[in-house]
C-alpha cells in the first residue's frame, strides 16, 4: 500500500485554538496509528506545522480521511499538501 507524506500549514492565529483542540487531534492520530493507517506524525518545532506519514489507497481517499481530522473540522489548518512517498531505505521502507 503506497505511503504518504502530508504536510499541515498552521499559522499563529490558530495557535490558540489548536492547543485547545490538540487532545482530540491527536485521539484521532492515535486511533489511525492504531489502526496501522498512521505510521508517525508530529509538529515542526517552530509552530508552523506538521508532518504526519500514511499508508492508504490513493491520494483521494487519504484527502477524505484528512477531512475528518478534529483540526480540520475546525479550520485550524491553513494548506495541506498531500504527496506519495516512496521510501528506499531506513524504517519505513519495505
Amino acid at each position: 500500500m503506497p505511503i504518504f507524506a502530508v504536510h499541515y500549514t498552521y499559522s499563529e492565529a490558530t495557535a490558540a485554538d489548536r492547543a485547545t483542540n490538540r487532545p482530540e487531534h491527536r485521539g484521532w492520530l492515535n486511533a489511525l496509528v492504531d489502526a496501522g493507517t498512521v505510521l508517525t506524525s508530529g509538529p515542526y518545532p517552530d509552530g508552523t506545522g506538521a508532518l504526519l506519514i500514511f499508508r492508504a489507497e490513493d491520494a483521494p481517499s487519504l484527502t477524505t480521511l484528512l477531512a475528518d481530522d478534529p483540526f480540520a473540522k475546525l479550520g485550524l489548518i491553513d494548506a495541506v499538501r498531500v504527496v506519495e512517498w516512496l521510501p528506499v531505505m531506513g524504517a519505513f521502507a519495505e
